[in-house]
């Protein structure tokens, strides 16, 4: 029969209350005197008090220390021990729940082990170079790929990460000695030359400082796309000669045709029409070439009042909002030839000239420029694309002599370039109620 801690304790109350008088009855029995009996009840009680406390604490006794040493177990990381049921029933019931406990710790120590693991697999076996530093700019991770193209192949951790990629070659030692997110080309050791992505984020752990950087091989990704970009590059412009050659022979077919004949009646028309589809390839040519051309923008402190003055005598729009107080800080010819771009746009998407919108604001550390309008917007899959060089927006519309004629799909693409430029950004995004949104962000005037 197990007693419960409740029991035990009324059993000792019980004996530690009874025996006390019926002791003192037999004693006077004897016939001692009263005095004497109380003190000798008092000398008998004593060591029953005592053995009956030491019998009721005995469990309690054992348990506490069968807990202390469990809990220094899991203090040392050892979740294998476990107590066993013993004494009374609360006692019992705890033993159990403990060794509840110490199985969920098991499992999850070894859950996490084997995530530890996968984890320590995919970084090791990347081919992205990862280095992770820690306070005092000491190295806490570098995987494989990072040891081979830092350390030749050496294990870095604990070293100093300045003194590890002193010896690199001057591009790379710039670059992962900088805070920010860059594209770079480096010649490496042995001759080759490899273009790197650097990433770099900053961040707590543990309470201190770390930083963790990658690098990513990115010539064999940008020579797939540079094939592909110069791919549809022909297509684009092998069209559009095509589109505006057949039509200068066919006329000049025309034209000489109609002189043998002494018809000479239509030959201005015929003339002018060559002369219409000549300017529309050289626009078109001129157009690609300053995308191709795009100097490095001359950054100045730029006045609001006389950028935005000129602005609007190149292209209608509605100024919403305050002016920020502060100058801008970009090159203003090329914004201007962005911001053009589209409110051109705009005006060509079918919006109502008042609604087209321009605003200004300053959020956090940049600049943003909004131009809204209120045309019919873009799918999903245009806003997608319609960033990218030689993706026009625009429909096909039928010309001179039914030849198709639409946008050159530089617009956008220029406008993003002049951002990227700036170390800005370009985003799209349809509004409530139709009509497009395009954010310019740009640095803060420094």
């Amino acid at each position: 029969m197990t007693w419960s801690l409740r029991a035990r304790a009324l059993l000792a109350l019980a004996v530690a209350a009874a025996v006390p008088p019926l002791f003192v009855l037999g004693v006077r029995r004897v016939g001692l005197a009263d005095g004497t009996a109380l003190v000798m009840a008092v000398l008998v009680m004593l060591p029953l008090l005592a053995w009956l406390a030491a019998l009721w604490l005995a469990p309690l006794l054992r348990l506490t220390r069968a807990l202390e040493g469990a809990v220094l177990s899991y203090r040392d990381g050892d979740f294998s021990l476990n107590l066993a049921p013993d004494g009374p029933r609360e006692l019992k019931a705890l033993t159990r729940l403990h060794a509840d406990m110490g199985l969920a710790l098991r499992e999850q120590r070894q859950h996490l082990a084997q995530r530890e693991l996968l984890l320590d697999t995919v970084v090791q076996n990347t081919p992205t170079a990862l280095v992770l530093t820690g306070a005092g700019g000491k190295v806490a991770i570098a995987n494989l790929a990072a040891r081979q193209l830092l350390g030749d192949g050496r294990s870095l951790v604990g070293l100093d990460f300045a003194a590890v990629i002193a010896p690199l070659p001057e591009a790379l030692r710039a670059a992962l000695a900088g805070e920010t997110d860059q594209l770079f080309a480096v010649t490496l050791p042995d001759g080759s030359e490899e273009t790197f992505h650097h990433s770099t984020r900053a961040f707590r752990l543990q309470g201190q400082p770390h930083r963790l950087r990658l690098l990513r091989r990115m010539t064999r990704e940008l020579s797939r796309a540079e094939v592909a970009t110069w791919k549809r590059v022909i297509r684009v412009l092998s069209h559009e000669l095509n589109n505006s050659l057949a039509p200068i022979s066919s006329l000049a077919h025309s034209g000489a045709e109609l002189a043998r004949r002494g018809n000479t009646e239509r030959l201005p028309q015929v003339l002018a029409s060559i002369g219409e589809r000549a300017a529309h390839l050289h626009g078109f040519l001129s157009g690609y070439a300053s995308f191709a051309k795009l100097p490095t923008p001359r950054r100045e402190a730029v006045e609001w009042a006389p950028f935005l003055n000129r602005l609007a005598t190149l292209g209608e729009f509605t100024l919403e909002g305050d002016v920020p107080a502060e100058p801008g800080w970009f090159d203003a010819a090329q914004v201007e030839q962005a911001l053009l771009n589209l409110i051109k746009n705009a005006h060509e998407s079918g919006s109502d000239p008042g609604e087209i919108t321009l605003r200004l604001a300053l959020v956090g550390t940049e600049l943003r420029i909004e131009v809204l309008d209120r045309g019919p917007g873009m799918s999903e899959a245009v806003l997608a694309q319609a960033l990218l060089p030689f993706y026009s927006t625009k429909r096909s519309e039928p010309g001179l002599n039914g030849e198709a004629k639409g946008g050159t799909g530089l617009g956008l693409a220029l406008t993003r370039e002049i951002a990227e430029a700036h170390d800005g950004r370009v985003a799209l995004s349809n509004r409530d109620g139709g009509g497009l949104r395009v954010v310019i962000s740009l640095p803060r005037a420094r």
